[in-house]
């Protein structure tokens, strides 16, 4: 465990050493560190003595502090954090689905810092599009969503706490600022994120080394073999880059 800014809850973590850039792995919303496409990067950096970091947010996974207490801005601020105070050097960022979001921002916000991104079903700004209007009326009024988790036996909530980050921090109506290699894999069966939001976002990049790679039977998780595969291809790619 270590102490995120002083407001923030104690994250834990798992830390790799080895050669940099070092690899962080975002988990996605209301996931944690110990996911497949997670672990089998872990496995790929040991065995090829790179940096690795996985971690879990504050209020996720066994990490400190309340779910339904967090919003989208804590969890770049624990992103953040991870990267001054782990990392201390060079880093590749790997975000899946809502960690996507959430490494854009980290980015944004240590320019020197991340070299290069790779996105699995990337989803800045599902605050916006995520949400049908009704569902938008429920967190606004309510103060809370909760929806069935196809991934889980709990329902997944959503707060107006969160929400309300979310809709602060969006980036999809203008460039983004970063000038690294990036890769974007996206499933053409994702039911979560539509696959043309993915290939739109590509082009928001102001870097020109911008790759989105679709797969056309692959769903939101891409955590099959060959999808797990795809992944560590892309990772190498980046890290490979001159």
């Amino acid at each position: 465990m270590t102490d995120s800014p002083t407001h923030r809850p104690k994250l834990a973590y798992h830390w790799t050493d080895g050669a940099g850039p070092a690899i962080v792995f975002l988990p996605g919303y209301a996931s944690d560190m110990q996911g497949s496409k997670a672990l089998a990067l872990e496995a790929w950096a040991k065995a090829n003595g790179r940096a690795f970091l996985r971690f879990d947010y504050g209020g996720c996974g066994t990490s400190d502090g309340a779910f339904a207490d967090q919003a989208l801005a804590d969890w770049r601020d624990d992103v953040v954090a991870m990267l001054d105070d782990v990392v201390k050097g060079p880093a590749v960022l790997v975000g899946s689905s809502m960690g996507g979001w959430l490494m854009l921002l980290a980015a944004l916000a240590r320019p020197d810092q991340v070299t290069a991104l790779v996105g699995i079903a990337p989803a800045p700004d599902f605050t916006d599009w995520g949400f049908s209007e009704d569902e938008k009326m429920t967190i606004l009024q309510t103060g809370r969503l909760e929806r069935p988790n196809p991934y889980g036996p709990e329902p997944t909530l959503y707060t107006r706490r969160f929400w309300a980050s979310g809709e602060a921090n969006r980036l999809t109506f203008g460039p983004i600022a970063f000038d690294g290699p990036v890769r974007l894999l996206q499933g053409m069966q994702d039911p979560d994120v539509p696959w043309q939001r993915t290939t739109h976002l590509a082009g928001l990049f102001r870097s020109a080394d911008v790759q989105t790679i679709l797969v056309k039977d692959g769903d939101h998780r891409l955590s099959r073999e060959q999808d797990i595969a795809l992944l560590i291809r892309s990772v190498e790619d980046v890290l490979n880059h001159p």
